[in-house]
């Protein structure tokens, strides 16, 4: 899918998640990540990467952008969008995985894109099999 696109949102979603790369915090690693999240009443949350000196402190694009849809109200996350440096998909860390299973369920389409747009389409769980979630422990879904 091409950016730009508006088929199920997701050129709005890559474009947040390109204008929050813009804006990320790498000064070590040069590696910006952007992620953009539609929560379950349609609006588009995002994040960036923000790096620290003293690794392991930063924070992941899609840490920060759950933190804002939490901030804002929201509580599910309908459909995620990680957009990375370079032509290869990058999907979220083990971590992030699990950030984003404790808002969303195994449908939940998670995009990987490079800065020319999207370039894989996963479900959360085909990256997250047999998932660990808030269920588990008697909570909601």
């Amino acid at each position: 899918m091409r950016a730009g696109s508006e088929d199920d949102g997701l050129g709005a979603l890559f474009e947040a998640a390109l204008a929050a790369r813009g804006r990320a915090y790498a000064p070590y690693s040069r590696f910006t990540v952007g992620a953009a999240l539609r929560d379950e009443r349609g609006a588009i949350h995002s994040g960036c990467n923000v790096e620290n000196a003293a690794y392991p402190v930063g924070t992941c694009a899609e840490a920060g952008a759950i933190a804002a849809m939490i901030a804002a109200g929201g509580r599910r996350i309908a459909a995620i969008l990680v957009c990375a440096d370079g032509a290869v998909p990058v999907t979220p860390c083990g971590a992030c995985r699990q950030r984003i299973r404790e808002f969303a369920g195994p449908d939940v389409p998670v995009h990987a894109a490079g800065p020319g747009g999207p370039l894989a389409c996963h479900t959360l769980e085909t990256l997250l099999p047999a998932s660990f979630g808030p269920e588990t422990l008697g909570g909601e879904p």
